[in-house]
């Protein structure tokens, strides 16, 4: 299964770039900028939570390929550290994989690779038939 195009509406506002999608790891980027933070100055939460999803159900999607698809039915982050400027790295991982849903867990890091956000979906399968 071929994922659909990730350049254009909410991933272009967000400004991600795919660095890799596979059905077992995708990797996002990211440039943190004044429009996407919060009225205190650092990332908004809102921006981690949405690349959590987006890290997983692509993920996701790519493992279930031509079976069905996935929709994100629980999205859990955790904010650990604020960031105002810098570049910041998403790595999704799947933790089970299954008939009926999916979870995966997304790392976000800064350029020193410290932790600054930790999400997880949960994602369920639907079937093609």
């Amino acid at each position: 299964m071929e994922i659909p195009d990730m350049t254009g509406g909410f991933v272009a506002l967000l400004g991600l770039k795919f660095e890799e999608a596979t059905a077992d790891q995708v990797v996002i980027s990211w440039r943190v900028r004044p429009e996407l933070h919060q009225p205190f100055g650092i990332q908004h939460g809102g921006v981690y939570s949405s690349v959590v999803e987006t890290a997983a159900s692509v993920g996701g999607a790519l493992w279930l390929a031509d079976r069905g698809t996935v929709v994100g039915v629980s999205n859990q982050t955790d904010f650990l550290r604020p960031v105002r400027e810098g570049e910041l790295t998403a790595v999704g991982t799947p933790v089970h994989r299954g008939r009926s849903q999916q979870l995966w867990q997304v790392d976000i890091t800064d350029a020193d690779e410290r932790l600054v956000a930790r999400g997880q979906v949960r994602l369920q399968n639907l079937s093609r038939d």
